[in-house]
């Protein structure tokens, strides 16, 4: 039986902890900031804090999409030990060749923009062929599209001990991704532990918490 809170806000029964998670994240940071600046701009850094935080605990309607992926895979650099700051470039690993590839590759692309903040780090994309992920540079994450050979494309992102993220929870199974995200019908992550130990990748126990590890 739903609680009477839980009848008259049926909507904060569907929250998934991963988004709790992110919430309490952006208040810790509001109130960072209150005690540096403890007179100008405190109640405006709580209360935005407040807003963004009660907006992500809205349930949204269950659909695949490649946006809401990259939105979960950003994040969770939030909760990487030593994790990145200022601008990260993320690998949008595709397959010219298979449109399903392609058309995810461009929804992120479109989600990212000119950047997407995530914790202290501003995530950038920046497109990349399968075929050509030997010459993508410096980047702070793989992020494979499905229909990519990740086979290839994780044995490239270990080499360079380099995060591997996919919406392919093959990819993770396999352990040629570190970590698998998926939006729909929930927010889901998955880490491969053998892959993240092969980068040095380590988790804070708090996100451990909220994810699966295999």
């Amino acid at each position: 039986m739903k609680s009477p809170s839980c009848n008259r806000f049926y909507n904060l029964c569907l929250i998934n902890p991963f988004v709790l998670l992110m919430a309490s994240v952006q208040l810790s940071e509001a109130y960072t900031m209150t005690k540096r600046h403890p007179r100008s701009g405190a109640l405006i850094a709580v209360s935005g804090a407040l807003f963004l935080s009660l907006s992500s605990l809205v349930a949204t309607p269950a659909f695949a999409d490649g946006a809401r992926e990259i939105q979960v895979a950003g994040r969770t650099l939030t909760f990487l030990d030593g994790g990145p700051t200022g601008k990260v470039v993320f690998a949008i690993v595709y397959d010219s060749s298979k449109p399903a590839s392609v058309a995810e590759k461009d929804q992120i692309m479109a989600a990212l923009g000119s950047g997407m903040a995530a914790g202290g780090a501003t995530v950038v994309g920046k497109p990349v062929d399968a075929g050509a992920i030997g010459s993508a540079g410096d980047v702070g994450a793989f992020y494979m599209t499905r229909g990519v050979n990740y086979a290839a494309a994780g044995a490239a992102a270990k080499a360079k001990k380099t995060l591997s993220i996919s919406s392919d929870m093959a990819c993770v199974k396999s352990g040629a991704c570190v970590m698998g995200v998926a939006a729909t019908p929930k927010v889901e992550i998955v880490v491969n532990s053998a892959a993240a130990a092969a980068i040095g990748a380590k988790f804070k126990a708090a996100f451990k918490m909220m994810i699966k590890e295999i």
